[in-house]
């Protein structure tokens, strides 16, 4: 399953490719990510990626259009279960507090209202998690 790129005013999501999970999970750095990326969510998800490259996900780095940096991450769990498709996400220290998250969540729940199994679309939030 391929996804388009989605831009924003400020970002590109982009599906996140197999060796880029691969690189993440390696330890590599590579010079188009954030100095703090990947963040502990990021290596979680790159995990999940490389263990099964072939299953289809609904993933993708966030690139900050600026810079043409990857600063973080969202993703839709598909499939969806009962027409009901949860997405998490997650941004480098470096780059909270900018509005990233709430412009990438618009974003992707946009995008997910557009799958045709997919009726309701939420997220959870973790209340230890402060920024």
């Amino acid at each position: 399953m391929s996804f388009p790129d989605l831009t924003t005013d400020r970002l590109v999501l982009r599906h996140w490719p197999a060796e880029e999970a691969e690189a993440v999970v390696a330890g590599e750095r590579r010079p188009h990510w954030a100095a703090d990326y990947p963040f502990e969510g990021d290596r979680m998800i790159a995990g999940l990626l490389s263990r099964e490259p072939d299953r289809p996900h609904g993933h993708f780095q966030m690139i900050e259009r600026e810079t043409g940096l990857t600063v973080g991450g969202i993703g839709l769990k598909l499939p969806a279960v009962d027409g009901a498709v949860e997405f998490g996400y997650g941004v480098v220290p470096s780059r909270r507090c900018r509005g990233y998250t709430t412009e990438a969540a618009r974003a992707l729940v946009a995008f997910a209202r557009t799958l045709p199994e997919v009726a309701e679309v939420l997220a959870t939030v973790n209340p230890a998690n402060a920024p």
